[in-house]
């Protein structure tokens, strides 16, 4: 496993799972990302979707695993926290690795020292692309009137309109699909993680998702209701519900992520009972 400044890089999942897996449980809030993605690549033997292998690394000092990153391209890079020093050195490390990165995704802090150091060491330009909120459930409770309807488990009936709505939705939070629609759509089927609110008549108006439990925590995903549906209470009738089945499973945490830029949706979580747990950003880069 070469190492660069103290960095260990690797392509082997299990390896880095092996060296870095107990630092990321130790703070399963905070590092799960890092979490979610990993095991789903490990669900899928480390296959990621498109052509570009993933690649993990490791930072050790004395005391054990200080940080970690990885990347699965074209997302961009994934980073725990890291100091100035540190941040500087991983930007030398895939600089002179040749690497190419689209942007980071780490603390406001981290994300920032990475965005800078990079600039330097490459001339690329970057920009803060996206602030979000971690909120962790505490007592669950609806947000208000509960609309007409009732929650239900997406099947393979449909797969169509999972296909649709995981494009909406993307388009909707200004990220390019990553997968195919319909293959996300047969994953999501074949896991029974997506779940519709329905009206009385029996027509899907709001969906939301959960990632595979790992390490204690759960996140809900994929919150989404078409334009002309929203303002009925359907976000939060089914965020409610999906929430709830998280707890019942076993969960000791239920997680979520918001788009700062979105004061409804922080609003609406907050009132559901969700409460913030810390800060991320994302910065792209160009050039």
């Amino acid at each position: 496993m070469p190492t660069t400044h103290d960095w260990y890089l690797t392509g082997d999942l299990e390896e880095f799972l092996s060296r870095a897996g107990d630092f990321l449980r130790s703070r399963p809030a905070r590092h799960t990302v890092h979490l979610t993605v990993t095991e789903s690549l490990r669900a899928r033997g480390g296959r990621v979707y498109g052509d570009a292998a993933p690649e993990f690394g490791v930072l050790e000092d004395t005391d054990g695993v200080r940080a970690t990153f990885f990347r699965t391209p074209p997302h961009p890079l994934a980073v725990t926290s890291l100091t100035g020093e540190e941040a500087e050195a991983l930007a030398d490390v895939l600089a002179q690795a040749g690497r190419t990165l689209s942007g980071v995704n780490a603390d406001p802090e981290t994300a920032a020292a990475f965005a800078a150091a990079w600039e330097r060491r490459t001339g690329a330009t970057s920009a803060v692309h996206q602030r979000m909120r971690l909120y962790r459930l505490g007592e669950l409770t609806a947000p208000g009137p509960v609309p007409p309807g009732r929650a239900r488990v997406a099947g393979a009936a449909d797969r169509d309109r999972l296909a649709r709505w995981y494009e909406e939705f993307c388009a909707a939070v200004g990220e390019t699909a990553a997968r195919d629609p319909l293959e996300w759509a047969d994953d999501r089927v074949e896991r029974g993680d997506m779940t519709f609110w329905e009206e009385p008549g029996g027509e899907p108006v709001a969906m939301a998702g959960t990632s595979p439990k790992v390490a204690g925590q759960v996140r809900v995903v994929g919150v989404y209701t078409p334009a002309g549906l929203r303002g009925r209470g359907y976000a939060g009738a089914v965020t409610t519900e999906v929430s709830r089945s998280a707890r019942s499973s076993g969960a000791n945490e239920v997680l979520l992520f918001t788009d700062l830029a979105n004061p409804t949706s922080n609003s609406l979580y907050q009132r559901i009972g969700y409460r913030p747990v810390s800060d991320f950003a994302v910065h792209t880069f160009t050039g």
